[in-house]
């Protein structure tokens, strides 16, 4: 309460006189103009101030609604409202008057009303204020000044709280600034539409600036936050903000490594790991890293005893029994093998049961000096016929072989073509090899001559560009080179999408199905369909996006290729080519063979690496070789062992002008680097309208997790632009690692500044981070009659996508029979099939061969199957070539040097 005081000193006769008259006067004042000052103090008697027993409070004026100000004062004559320095006029002025009954002095209590266009109509330098001033005897009293607002709540929220991703423990802060408005809005969050009472967790905080933190994010704190803003008006509601609190993912320890997946030789030890320390959540990161670590590991193989050779029987004991005996150690059991079975010692009659015990010392040695001599002559007479046998079969196969001069050189100029002769008679005096043109190879060798090459004129034809080498630098398995020689082959040529499926019917003689331009074929080997019977055969790549979903980092290296009938078996195993992606090398990749179950599950049939008689698979540079006995869905499935595993991708870029004019799209596609792959981009470009803008190139992505970037470089300034910040676009790892032979798409928008430009010059730049990089040049017109056509690489196989009999094979029937029966012969010279397989880059799993009935007739199946584009007969020639030579030298030893330990070596090696 405040106030001032003034005092008269006059008699208080004359005191209450002159308050009388004032009185009039003020009454006169009131009732003329307001703008007339009322006194600020009255002469009073002697008595007391006025003080407040009730002080006007700050107001709100709501809406419309006017407010009421109240005053109570004693002792108090008069009490009256001045509002921005101004009387309120009584009239105005509601009064009531009581008395005090402890003190009997009088109270006055004062109401008046303020409307809400009183305080829009004011325009001081402060708020809309009132006060009341008070008078009795002693003088006047002021009460506080109380202001009136209006009150209001705007709408919007000057700062909404925004939502946040934050890994689990971090801080959370959510700003709010509320709405503008009069009293100042109070602030309460909400979370999933519940109050937050921060006094009842330490964690939270909602003090500071109506800001929401959370110290340390929990699980728990995911959700949706809400800010409210409330004053006397009006509630306001923010936008939600929803937080996700994520865990990132962590490896769990290593397992214990696993015991050698071989029983014996190489094989495999592996450990693992979960991503489940914890498990990613909510969003959260997928552990970096491979979660299985492989290893190569060697068991030593189990060695089976077996026994030498029996000794000499001993001499004739008193008992008329003579021994001999053999010890288990041709070899000796090793490494858990078995101890060889039976007795190591025989005893029996020395006499055929003739035993005289008495009998005479000389007439013994008699009998027994005529006994051993007939057992000399016997075993003199037994080897005599041995060896006259053995002379007369050498001497049949050498004089059948035509045995030539080993100075004498031929040499042929053309290809070689191996041609099947129309009668069945053996080929003495025509060559195994007929001349045609573009090929020059040397033939020096005793064993093509045993096959039927007798010494010919040389025949000249257009010359190739070289003469084919001889020696282990022509390995017979040599073939990525001639692989890649490929020609060239535009885009209208590529089949379409629906014919992604052959069909043929063969009969006894086989033959071979290609499912045009996608790298996968299908040989069905002479004989392997029963003769008198003929089954329809297909061959199909399953659509795009393959049934098999590979696990962790596992990759489908190629195709899902399914080849049938399934319930059909033949004689002998067929062979299946399906192409991959993979960067060959046992130290990165561990490769397995799935089959597809009749119930749509599929199972293993075999690892690459893995010695089994089941089947067998070859590994090219770009193809696996396939050899089985059942019909069936088959897939490769690549396991990575390393971060050094390098996936294969090939990169193309297609271009086509847009809707709008001045546009034009650039597509770059990153696919695996298999045919059919690739032709699925091309099917797809071709409906768009795309042009192939450069010739695809070769990408090595290796299994690092490190992402893959795509840029446009180089754009010639005034004359094409591009959007900012889009010329650059980065695809995540494992997006690009399982892609599911699902082609990547980065696309790129140019705008030429005026139609005029019709040339576009740029270039692509493709790289993994701290991998391998590519940069395909483009240069090309946009009008599509000015554009030059880029041609890409192809066997054009679209014409022959069956073949049956005899024109599927290269080599004819009847020179294969004769290889087959060569070499399926166990020769003691090391001249048999397995010469022919180290010759063919066939050295591991040779077991799979020697449990087929021709293992040479296998071989050359699968001879056939790695050269159907090629027909690289000259390979052929030369690895026959370097058995023959091999042949040669073990025929130059003398007979007598020859003669029993050429025997020991095949009895040791079981041929």
């Amino acid at each position: 309460m405040g106030g001032g005081a003034e005092r008269g000193g006059c008699a208080p006769r004359l005191e209450l006189l002159l308050f009388l008259g004032l009185c009039g006067r003020a009454a006169a004042l009131r009732g003329n103009d307001n703008s007339e000052a009322l006194p600020e103090s009255i002469p009073s008697a002697p008595g007391t101030l006025p003080h407040f027993m009730e002080e006007p409070d700050d107001a709100y004026i709501i809406k419309s609604n006017p407010i009421v100000l109240r005053c109570k004062a004693m002792p108090a004559m008069q009490i009256f409202f001045k509002c921005n320095g101004e009387w309120v006029h009584q009239n105005e002025h509601v009064s009531e008057e009581s008395m005090d009954e402890a003190t009997g002095l009088k109270v006055r209590e004062v109401f008046i009303n303020v409307t809400r266009q009183q305080v829009e109509d004011f325009h001081g330098p402060e708020d809309y204020w009132c006060q009341c001033v008070a008078w009795s005897h002693l003088g006047t009293s002021k009460s506080r000044k109380a202001s009136v607002r209006i009150a209001y709540l705007r709408k919007n929220f000057e700062q909404d709280p925004q939502g946040k991703e934050v890994p689990i423990e971090g801080m959370i802060v959510l700003h709010c600034r509320p709405p503008e408005g009069v009293p100042a809005a109070e602030v309460e969050w909400l979370k999933n539409e519940e109050p937050i009472d921060s006094n009842l967790d330490e964690n939270i905080d909602t003090r500071a600036d109506h800001n929401l933190i959370i110290r340390q994010a929990r699980l728990s704190d995911s959700g949706n936050y809400t800010c409210m803003a409330a004053n006397i008006v009006a509630k306001r509601r923010s936008m939600s903000a929803t937080v996700v609190v994520y865990v990132n993912g962590g490896w769990s320890s290593w397992t214990e490594w696993s015991n050698c997946n071989a029983r014996c030789g190489r094989g495999w030890q592996k450990r693992s790991r979960t991503c489940t320390n914890p498990a990613p959540l909510n969003g959260g990161a997928f552990c970096e890293g491979m979660s299985v670590q492989k290893i190569t590991c060697t068991s030593l193989c189990p060695v089976d005893g077996n026994w030498e050779v029996w000794s000499e029987w001993s001499v004739c004991s008193p008992e008329c029994e003579h021994l001999r005996v053999r010890e288990c150690i041709a070899p000796a059991p090793r490494n858990g093998g078995k101890y060889c079975e039976g007795l190591s010692q025989e005893s029996e009659n020395c006499t055929e049961g003739l035993c005289i015990q008495d009998i005479e010392t000389a007439s013994d040695i008699a009998l027994y000096s005529g006994l051993g001599a007939a057992v000399i002559a016997v075993a003199v007479l037994v080897v005599g016929v041995t060896l006259y046998r053995r002379s007369q079969s050498n001497s049949l196969l050498l004089n059948s072989s035509m045995q030539p001069d080993l100075t004498v050189s031929r040499t042929y100029s053309g290809p070689i073509c191996l041609q099947d002769p129309m009668d069945k008679e053996l080929m003495t005096e025509s060559s195994l090899f007929n001349p045609l043109s573009d090929i020059k190879v040397k033939v020096q060798s005793s064993f093509m001559v045993s096959l039927g090459v007798t010494e010919r004129a040389e025949y000249h034809g257009k010359a190739h560009s070289g003469t084919f080498p001889h020696g282990n630098a022509r390995g017979f398995g040599t073939i990525q080179a001639r692989n890649k020689a490929a020609y060239i082959q535009n885009l209208s040529s590529i089949s379409t999408r629906n014919e992604l499926k052959t069909t043929a019917i063969f009969g006894h003689l086989g033959g071979r199905l290609v499912v045009p331009n996608t790298g996968v074929s299908l040989l069905v080997p002479h004989g392997a369909i029963p003769e008198e019977s003929s089954w329809e055969i297909y061959l199909a790549i399953n659509p795009r996006e393959s049934s098999l979903q590979p696990e962790g980092p596992d990759v489908l290296l190629g195709p899902e290729v399914t080849c049938g009938p399934s319930d059909v078996s033949v004689s002998s195993p067929f062979a299946l080519t399906i192409p991959h992606c993979a960067e060959v090398n046992s130290e990165h990749w561990n490769i397995h063979l799935k089959k597809r179950t009749q119930q749509g599950k599929w199972e293993e049939v075999m690892s690459v690496e893995e010695e089994t008689t089941s089947c067998y698979c070859l590994l090219d540079p770009y193809a696996c070789h396939i050899l089985l006995n059942s019909f069936g869905t088959y897939a490769l499935i690549g396991e990575p062992i390393s971060e050094c595993a390098v996936r294969q991708l090939k990169v193309a870029v297609f271009g086509c002008l847009s809707c709008n004019s001045l546009d034009y799209n650039l597509r770059v596609y990153c696919m695996d680097n298999t045919p059919c792959a690739f032709q699925e981009v091309v099917l797809d470009e071709r409906l768009q309208g795309g042009q192939l803008l450069d010739e695809p190139k070769l990408l090595h992505f290796k299994g690092n997790t490190f992402s893959l970037q795509i840029s446009v470089l180089d754009i010639p300034p005034f004359l094409w632009r591009i959007k900012p910040f889009t010329a650059c676009q980065e695809v995540p790892f494992s997006r690009v690692w399982c892609s599911n032979q699902k082609p990547l798409h980065c696309a790129f928008s140019l705008e030429r500044y005026t139609p005029a430009t019709t040339q576009l010059s740029c270039k692509i730049c493709v790289r993994q981070v701290k991998g391998h990089e590519q940069i395909l040049q483009i240069q090309t017109s946009i009008l599509e009659n000015e554009r030059e056509t880029i041609a890409f690489f192809a066997h054009d196989d679209s014409n022959f996508p069956a073949q049956m009999g005899a024109k599927a094979f290269k080599i004819p029937y009847s020179i294969r029979q004769r290889i087959c029966a060569t070499f399926d012969t166990p020769n003691a010279k090391g001249k048999d099939w397995q010469m022919l397989a180290q010759k063919n880059s066939i050295s591991r799993n040779l077991s799979y061969f020697a449990t087929q009935s021709s293992p040479s007739a296998v071989i050359l199946d699968l001879w056939e199957a790695r050269h159907q584009h090629d027909g690289d007969l000259d390979s052929l020639a030369c690895a026959l070539e370097e058995i023959g030579r091999t042949h040669s030298k073990i025929s130059d030893i003398t007979e007598t040097e020859i003669e029993e330990p050429d025997f020991n070596y095949s009895r040791q090696n079981g041929l």
